[in-house]
This record gives C-alpha cells, sequence and structure tokens, in this order.
C-alpha cells in the first residue's frame, strides 16, 4: 500500500499508521537520507524473515539498525570516546557506522556476527517513525542485490508488493550511505557513499 508523508513535516496520524503496522510485525519501504530503505521492527522475529525474503539475500546477510540519536545506539552499540566524538560530527547524516554490539542488540539478528552496522538519518519521516516506535528499525535497501538502487516510491512498491506499507515522500536518492568501521579502535572506511567523512578517513 502506497502511503504519502509529507517529506519534511510527517503528519502524526500517518506516523502512528506506520508503527502500528511495524508493531504487528509488518515489513516497510520508508525513505532516508540516501536511499529508500526496507525496514521492519527489530523485536519482531517473523518480520525479519519476511524483509530477507522479499530483499533476495541469505539470513546471514548485514543489515543496520536505524536509531533516532547518539544515546539510543549507545543501548546496541559499543561506544567509546573514540567513536562519539566521530558520530557527533557526522550525525544524523548519510553514514553507517559498524561497531561492536552489546547484549541488548536480539540474538536473532546478531547471527555469528558481533558487530552491528548503525545509521541515524538526516530524514524527518525515518526518524518520527523510529522515535514513535521507541526502538530501531532494522534495515537496508529498497533495492535488489546486485541491481542499480530505485529512486521512484510507486517503482520500488512494484518491486516489492510484499511490503505492507511503502511511505512515498518524493524521489529518494540513488546512493547508499558510507560505511565506516570504527570497532577497532580506528577508521576504517568500508564502503564509498553518499556521506563525505572529511579529513576523518
Amino acid at each position: 500500500m502506497l502511503l504519502q508523508v509529507h517529506p519534511t513535516h510527517p503528519e502524526p496520524r500517518k506516523i502512528k499508521r506506520v508503527v502500528e503496522t511495524l508493531e504487528n510485525g509488518g515489513v516497510i519501504v520508508y525513505p532516508t537520507d540516501t536511499v529508500y530503505g526496507l525496514g521492519c521492527d527489530i523485536r519482531q522475529k517473523k518480520a525479519l524473515t519476511q524483509l530477507y525474503r522479499m530483499k533476495g539475500i541469505s539470513d546471514d546477510h548485514p543489515v543496520s539498525f536505524v536509531c533516532p540519536d547518539l544515546a539510543d545506539i549507545a543501548r546496541y552499540a559499543v561506544v567509546d570516546d573514540f567513536a562519539y566524538r566521530i558520530m557527533k560530527r557526522l550525525l544524523p547524516g548519510p553514514f553507517t557506522f559498524i561497531l561492536n554490539a552489546t547484549r541488548e542488540v536480539p540474538r536473532m539478528v546478531m547471527r555469528k556476527r558481533k558487530k552491528v552496522g548503525i545509521r541515524v538519518p538526516d530524514h524527518p519521516v525515518a526518524l518520527a517513525i523510529v522515535k514513535e516506535l521507541g526502538a530501531p528499525i532494522l534495515s537496508t535497501s529498497a533495492s535488489r542485490p546486485d541491481e542499480p538502487f530505485m529512486n521512484d516510491p510507486e517503482d520500488i512498491a512494484e518491486v516489492f508488493k510484499a511490503a505492507d506499507i511503502v511511505i512515498d515522500s518524493g524521489r529518494g536518492g540513488i546512493q547508499p550511505s558510507t560505511i565506516l568501521d570504527l570497532s577497532e579502535g580506528r577508521v576504517e572506511l568500508i564502503r564509498e557513499g553518499a556521506g563525505d567523512p572529511g579529513p576523518i578517513v
């Protein structure tokens, strides 16, 4: 179902509808400051399985958490002073940070990995959803593996017909987030994307 949500002033009743869908185990397509994302509530095991199936990836494929702010990140990832200083400079923004996971990360998400990808996108709709949900969204890009990113919500809705809600907040980007690994006490550039880390890398 296509749901139009204002990109800069998301309507509270529509955000509540999206959150209710997530809490009931639904999978949504939603806008970020980079590409459209495919997401679900990290507490919903069936939704996670559905997300992997829709994306066409194995269950050990890395996904990221979308959090509302830096304070929330510390619940799910180990944030030392080094990582905090870097993230404070770059968030919210088009970056994914790889950090060591805490015990708060659900076991079904961890698999064999002890690390998590964390995002705080600079997009009012994405932030409104996670704030209302009160938990991170488990997220991956709304695209098929090895295919170009789509930026038109209607095209995305055609591909991901199994999504419970496809949010239409206008055209998205076609460049994913920049991935920086901070888990070893240094900055490692994993993927160059929309974010410019500047002198940090």
